[in-house]
């Protein structure tokens, strides 16, 4: 039976290890994961993760002025001449363009995951749906679920996001041995998903998008399945079939 791993924050990730037959699920819902779902729900072409501004910048080089959006924070803060990747603001502004997004941490982890067989990202947003995805067609593979953390700490929303995913493919198949953390992660899904709106805004990142104003878009990202999309990298790029 394969195992379905959890790593609590992306600094776990053995970037040689996750080459050998492994099936990649990254979460990071305050917000990069949630704001790929998202670009996907509002019409972007593809989302191009990226480590940090200057790869950004070079990604941009070379591109039709009116066919990319760059987007992307650090540690909290818009990267100046960049588009804020907060999904709700992104709504009328992606449509049909190659988003370029640089995150502190989700488009990190989404990177050092790279070397899986393949990777997904997944949120509260549209984790059944990557859930019923990896039932579907991965069922024999080892699934390595990722919480990317926030510098390089434990992030409370991104496990719950992750439980919540445990808890759809669970519920699609028991095929999987789940490890302690993914068990664990189940466990407090559960017994919180009551009370999601909360729980995020409780959260250490959610108490700083809180304090910047960015309710609104706590409220939507703590939606459960409210999008389908499946975004899975391809070529250094996140598509959607």
């Amino acid at each position: 039976m394969p195992k379905l791993h959890l790593l609590l924050k992306k600094e776990e990730i053995d970037e040689a290890r996750m080459q050998e037959d492994k099936t990649a699920v990254i979460f990071d819902v305050l917000l990069a994961t949630s704001t790929i779902a998202a670009c996907f729900l509002h019409g972007a072409k593809e989302v191009i993760p990226v480590l940090d501004g200057d790869e950004a910048r070079k990604q941009a080089e070379g591109r039709e002025p009116d066919s990319f959006c760059l987007v992307g924070e650090y540690n909290g803060k818009t990267i100046e001449g960049f588009l804020d990747p907060n999904p709700l603001q992104l709504k009328k502004q992606i449509a049909g363009k190659t988003v370029v997004l640089s995150t502190t941490n989700g488009t990190v982890a989404i990177r050092k995951a790279a070397g899986a067989n393949k990777v997904y990202t997944a949120s509260l947003l549209n984790g059944g749906a990557v859930a019923k995805k990896i039932a579907d067609e991965h069922q024999e593979e080892t699934i390595v679920a990722v919480c990317s953390g926030s510098g390089g700490e434990f992030c409370l929303e991104d496990f719950f996001g992750a439980g919540y995913f445990v808890d759809c493919l669970m519920r699609q198949t028991s095929n999987w041995e789940l490890t302690d953390s993914a068990k664990a992660a189940r466990i407090f899904y559960e017994t919180s998903k009551s009370n999601s709106r909360e729980l995020l805004k409780q959260s250490r990142v959610g108490e700083m998008l809180m304090s910047l104003g960015f309710e609104e878009e706590i409220d939507f990202v703590a939606e459960a399945s409210k999008i389908s999309h499946v975004p899975w990298l391809k070529n250094g790029k996140l598509v959607i079939d």
